[in-house]
């Protein structure tokens, strides 16, 4: 069975390239957010098997959304979405329960790379 994932990020155009890699490799697209709150509201209806997570956003960032979501769910599993030099942001988010993090821009296998090792 296809694992859920769910995306969040404020950008329309990065939800949908993430949205493109994952369906081209086998997931399946639980629901998108674009900001932090939204993402723990379709968490809780959606309880998808892992949340690709942007840092920056507006409202409720990334590294709050993954407090609340960990708070939900102890064992949620979120990978988090960077641009790049925002390191310190990313020790944040692991210190608050990401698993992981990719780097925009995207590159296909080291997201699928990334997920797969969050999921196993």
């Amino acid at each position: 069975m296809a694992k859920k994932v769910l995306i969040v990020d404020d950008a329309v155009f990065m939800r949908m390239k993430l949205k493109d890699i994952l369906e081209k490799n086998g997931y399946e697209v639980a629901g998108e957010a674009k900001n932090g709150q939204e993402a723990f509201d379709l968490y809780q209806s959606e309880k998808p098997d892992l949340v690709t997570m942007d840092i920056t956003m507006p409202d409720v960032d990334g590294i709050q959304a993954v407090k609340m979501i960990k708070e939900f769910d102890a064992a949620a599993k979120v990978v988090m979405c960077s641009a790049m030099g925002q390191q310190g942001m990313v020790m944040d988010a692991i210190r608050a329960g990401a698993v992981d993090f990719i780097v925009k821009p995207f590159d296909t296998d080291r997201v699928i790379k990334a997920l797969d090792k969050a999921l196993n």
